[in-house]
């Protein structure tokens, strides 16, 4: 279901930036949006890994830097990779208290998995099995490509809405007067078309949350883990903020709690109480 609701959503963004080109900014404008959006997120799907991996300062995991975390990690990652039929990930340790992983890599064979160093000191092996395997199921699922052609098709919509605004203040547009729609209906797109394609971006995120969730529980073969897990992360996430950027915040196994309450108002993540209902309703 998860996986049909996301066709669903990508096809209705795919729609929504079709009607809205044409009548912001005609097919010249819904081609020239459309192909900046392709080449600005092309380069994103092949780079997001290391601009991420960078931001935060991940130092890598390997028997030679940071032995002791590589020791504890690798039969975890390595034993659920096998599992899966996935390569091995790289491994990457973020020096950050507040506890968080994520996933990143545009395909199996280029992933790596990051950890807090918070989240290694906080949970149990268990726990961390229980997370890996919702980040793994993120790159078992290919998300980064889904999440970047989600990302084209928003960002194409957004550059159709700003060239139809600059058009309206000085006047601009090439179409007879006929042909152009009102004002009123001009002024309706450019405000609610970008919104509109923010949300349904932020709903396929979710989708792609609950099936790395059901992802974890297949792979370990119990919810039990990764409800501990969510249920620690809620907690402390709250007491030790992360300084995570909006553009990679969408990443990490939880929404990172800023404190800023404008980032909570749209969010990437579905509820954590929400995603620890659906996991309980899997036990058995």
């Amino acid at each position: 279901m998860n996986a049909v609701k996301t066709v669903l959503l990508l096809g209705l963004l795919s729609g929504l930036l079709l009607v809205a080109g044409e009548a912001l900014g005609g097919r010249n404008g819904l081609y020239l949006g459309l192909a900046i959006a392709v080449v600005t997120n092309f380069a994103s799907y092949f780079f997001s890994d290391k601009i991420a991996l960078m931001s935060y300062r991940a130092q890598p995991v390997t028997p030679e830097e940071n032995a002791q975390v590589y020791g504890r990690v690798d039969p975890i990652v390595g034993g659920l990779a096998q599992r899966m039929g996935i390569p091995m990930p790289k491994l990457w340790l973020i020096p950050e208290e507040s506890p968080n992983a994520f996933a990143t890599g545009r395909n199996p064979q280029h992933a790596s998995v990051a950890f807090t160093a918070g989240i290694l000191r906080l949970m149990s092996d268990r726990e961390i099995e229980g997370v890996v395997a919702h980040e793994l199921g993120h790159v078992l699922h290919r998300d980064i490509l889904i999440s970047s052609i989600a990302a084209t098709l928003a960002a194409a919509l957004m550059f159709v809405a700003r060239i139809a605004q600059f058009a309206m203040w000085f006047g601009g547009g090439n179409r007879d007067d006929e042909d152009r729609p009102s004002p009123l209906v001009q002024i309706a797109m450019i405000i609610l078309a970008p919104l509109a394609a923010m949300l349904i971006q932020m709903a396929i995120s979710r989708s792609r949350e609950y099936s790395a969730d059901e992802a974890s529980a297949k792979y370990t073969g119990s919810p039990d883990e990764l409800i501990g897990a969510l249920r620690k992360l809620e907690t402390w996430s709250q007491r030790i903020p992360m300084d995570a950027s909006p553009a990679t915040a969408h990443m990490f196994i939880i929404k990172p709690f800023t404190g800023q309450s404008l980032m909570r108002l749209f969010s990437t993540h579905p509820s954590t109480e929400d995603r620890i209902a659906r996991l309980e309703a899997m036990r058995g």
